[in-house]
């Protein structure tokens, strides 16, 4: 009976269902399909040069009980995503919010500054710059002159400041893709709801912000959490650039960074993918706990 009611459906819908298609196939071919090859690979021993031996779970034993440098990178992570995550994520909200107070060019300037670092190929470059370890350094040289130190400091060479310089770069890079859909979302909300909320004794903005306008842009609200826990659990490329790989002490180390080395320069293809299926399960967790978090927004 069930059967027969799933096939109805898709017969009377069939025409959704086609349109559907091309996007579907897409989506199983380059997102469904890695991952499932993904955590079949985590399971067996591959190096590339011979076909992969099963060996079960022990990728997974080796990575949470032996490898040391992962228990480095999955502690430098989850500060960073810790700290990252929901700042930014805060972060893009209040400044779209404010932003979209504006309007026309002026609103359209201010969202192009916010957003231009997240898409600068100079970004770290103009950091190297600031960051440099002589006095000649932008931070260096303004410390020096404020009499705050009185030698130059090797930021990106010394263990302990390396993790917050990651922290600040990140954050300075984190208004993105999240940023615009808010921007967007914003513009999107019917002005009547004010008024009628006005009516109902909402008498401040902070209140206009949590029962009218958040819960009026929650999808937008659920795809910026989705995008900054991505950004902020596979955070690479400010520490390949910044820190190097390896960095002091692995001091720079995350998960993304231990992938890249295990796969992209050992070839241990299994033991990569083994880090990969903790990491999609990591982000596939904390995207669960955030939605049902955002779902009680207005309440």
């Amino acid at each position: 009976m069930g059967n027969e009611r799933l096939g109805s459906r898709i017969g009377k819908n069939k025409v959704f269902y086609l349109m559907l298609a091309p996007y579907f196939s897409l989506f199983f071919l380059f997102t469904i399909l890695p991952v499932l090859i993904s955590i079949f690979f985590s399971l067996t021993y591959f190096d590339m040069h011979s076909m992969p031996q099963f060996i079960g779970w022990g990728n997974y034993a080796r990575l949470l009980l032996e490898d040391d440098l992962f228990i480095v990178a999955l502690r430098n992570t989850l500060i960073l995503a810790v700290v990252t995550g929901p700042v930014s994520y805060i972060l893009c909200v209040l400044f779209a919010w404010i932003i979209n107070e504006f309007r026309g060019f002026t609103r359209a300037l201010l969202t192009l500054v916010f957003y231009a670092p997240s898409i600068s190929g100079q970004a770290y470059l103009i950091w190297n710059i600031i960051l440099t370890g002589d006095r000649y350094g932008f931070l260096n040289g303004l410390l020096m002159q404020g009499g705050f130190i009185q030698e130059a400091i090797l930021w990106l060479q010394t263990e302990k400041y390396i993790l917050p310089v990651l922290i600040v770069v990140q954050l300075w890079l984190s208004l993105g893709t999240g940023f615009l859909a808010f921007i967007a979302g914003l513009q999107t909300v019917d002005k009547t709801l004010y008024e009628a909320a006005a009516i109902d004794g909402v008498s401040n903005r902070w209140q206009e912000l949590w029962f009218i306008t958040l819960p009026a842009i929650r999808p937008q609200l659920m795809f910026g959490a989705i995008m900054q826990i991505t950004q902020s659990f596979a955070i690479a490329d400010v520490s390949l650039y910044l820190a190097g790989n390896p960095s002091i002490n692995n001091s720079g180390a995350t998960i993304v960074t231990t992938l890249l080395d295990y796969g992209g320069i050992r070839f241990e293809m299994g033991y990569a993918s083994a880090i990969a299926t903790v990491l999609f399960i990591m982000m596939v967790g904390t995207n669960k706990v955030v939605q049902r978090m955002l779902r009680r927004i207005g309440e």
